[in-house]
């Protein structure tokens, strides 16, 4: 990574997470069932069979109810778990939020070890953390890369989730770096990449 989008990539992080801090849980509560009212009503995640989610931090949209929704429609669900032999996440299924999630890495809920990994490219729709998004596609990590790796392996439709003030008039971009196909947030569902409606 060159010098310059290293620096812009660190104030842009600095700068989102002070944002991120500045949202009331009350309103993190409002824009989460906003978001998944919005995301409930597309035909891309309606259809889709074997979808890929994650258990969010305090900080971010809350994903619980997504999940949740994904169980009870008898959808296969995937989260991410820390696999440490190769330092990478691997989409895992659960079926039993109580039996099959412990703390992970930093604490954030992951599927224990007897759940089963899912091949990333049987998935049809996954929700992909950030924090910052651009309308163009490019989405800014966590700076550790662990979310690029896997995403390239990743079928299906790929979706940002994000509160609107994450979405950023651009973001840098390195060769690495994977692209979303949309972009879920309370306010909009913006589509960046058109790909065919599961059938």
């Amino acid at each position: 990574m060159s010098t310059d989008a290293a620096l812009q990539k660190r104030v842009l992080r600095r700068e989102l997470r002070r944002v991120l801090c500045s949202i009331s849980p009350e309103a993190r509560q409002v824009a989460s069932r906003q978001a998944w009212g919005r995301l409930s009503a597309q035909i891309a995640w309606q259809r889709a069979r074997t979808v890929f989610l994650y258990w969010s931090m305090s900080s971010e949209l809350d994903t619980q109810p997504m999940i949740e929704s994904a169980l009870l429609h008898q959808k296969t669900v995937a989260l991410p778990r820390f696999n440490p032999a190769v330092g990478e996440y691997e989409p895992v299924q659960v079926k039993d939020l109580a039996a099959d999630l412990r703390p992970g890495r930093l604490g954030i809920l992951e599927p224990r070890a007897h759940c089963p990994p899912v091949e990333p490219i049987r998935l049809d729709f996954s929700l992909v953390p950030g924090l910052g998004f651009a309308l163009n596609g490019r989405r800014l990590g966590r700076g550790k890369g662990f979310y690029d790796r896997m995403l390239t392996r990743v079928g299906g439709l790929k979706c940002g989730l994000a509160f609107d003030e994450q979405v950023v008039e651009g973001i840098p971009w390195e060769p690495h770096d994977v692209c979303v196909d949309c972009l879920l947030t309370p306010a909009r569902w913006w589509v960046v990449h058109p790909r065919p409606v599961l059938e």
